[in-house]
């Protein structure tokens, strides 16, 4: 709880050009201070945030040599859900609120998913590159099939991470009539009711979805032992974090066939250069790649926008909500 009322609390947003600029906030009901930076670096965050009593951050980093410099702060809420960003063990030892935002991205992210299933699974980047390469246009037949092109009806459409944003992904693939299973965490042999063995997820999927958050133990979560284990037709899907998935394995795999295609929005580090195995290999036509934009659709903006506003409201009033710590 921000403790006293006659302050106002000075708010501190360290990269806002992270959201889009026509992004507007509703109002703070109480007197404050508010200042945003388009973007800061590392050797800029503690002087930006002397005295700050709020910080807001999308993907500036907040560790312990940082947040060890930051007496006054109270609390840091976070413009997205991922918060790997964040030192929450320290923020938790010195009284430091954390909160996320939660829920804005549906629909934006599962219709994401399956704009990228039906592309892969139809191949319709292969069967575009061939008609810019005239090959379609070299023909005898009005139509030629140089591509697989699999239905998703009656398939199995497996999930790992079944929050709200896997779970709506989960209800879309039962609309187009896929059989769902989710995922338990890896290594766990005592399943939750309604989960399956993460392993046997792996091996009867044939669209495989990423929706668990990035840490020590979800780390290349799908490597090349889980590439391997995947059906050949398997398309994978991420939309989570880049760091879930061993993006050079995922090359490989694409590469032997050991999987049918990838969608991917999420890389290791963003934005992502050409020393990325999967931008080094963009062309492959069974690769699919978008910037970390699955959740930017036009109904998440003023998601976010309320949803970060109400943050600071709860917490200056002394409520809890969306918060990590």
């Amino acid at each position: 709880m921000f403790q006293s009322a006659r302050l106002a609390p000075n708010i501190v947003f360290l990269d806002r050009a992270t959201l889009p600029a026509q992004m507007e906030y509703p109002p703070l009901p109480f007197e404050h201070q508010w200042t945003d930076y388009a973007q800061t670096t590392k050797d800029q965050v503690v002087e930006r945030l002397q005295g700050a009593s709020i910080a807001i951050t999308n993907k500036v980093v907040l560790d312990k040599e940082i947040l060890s410099q930051l007496p006054d702060l109270k609390l840091i809420v976070v413009a997205a859900t991922g918060f790997n960003n964040i030192d929450v063990s320290i923020c938790q030892k010195q009284g430091i609120a954390v909160s996320n935002l939660q829920g804005y991205s549906t629909p934006s992210v599962p219709e994401h998913v399956i704009a990228m299933m039906f592309a892969l699974k139809r191949n319709l980047k292969g069967y575009h590159n061939d008609i810019a390469a005239g090959e379609w246009q070299r023909s005898e037949h009005f139509c030629f099939f140089t591509h697989p092109i699999r239905d998703v009806a009656g398939t199995t459409f497996g999930v790992i991470g079944a929050g709200a944003i896997g779970k709506a992904c989960a209800d879309m693939a039962k609309a187009l009539s896929m059989n769902v299973v989710y995922a338990e965490r890896k290594g766990v042999q005592n399943c939750r009711e309604g989960y399956l063995p993460f392993e046997r997820v792996i091996a009867i999927s044939d669209v495989l979805t990423l929706h668990c958050p990035l840490n020590e133990q979800t780390h290349n979560l799908i490597g090349k032992k889980e590439l391997q284990a995947m059906k050949t037709s398997c398309v994978l899907i991420n939309t989570g974090r880049g760091g879930l998935v061993d993006e050079k394995a995922l090359v490989d795999a694409l590469k032997q066939g050991e999987i049918a295609g990838a969608g991917v929005d999420v890389f290791t580090q963003e934005p992502a250069d050409i020393s990325n195995p999967l931008i080094a290999n963009m062309n492959l036509p069974n690769l699919l790649l978008t910037p970390h934009v699955a959740w930017g659709g036009e109904a998440s903006f003023p998601k976010i926008a309320k949803i970060l506003i109400s943050n600071i409201i709860a917490f200056v009033e002394g409520r809890e909500q969306n918060r990590i710590v």
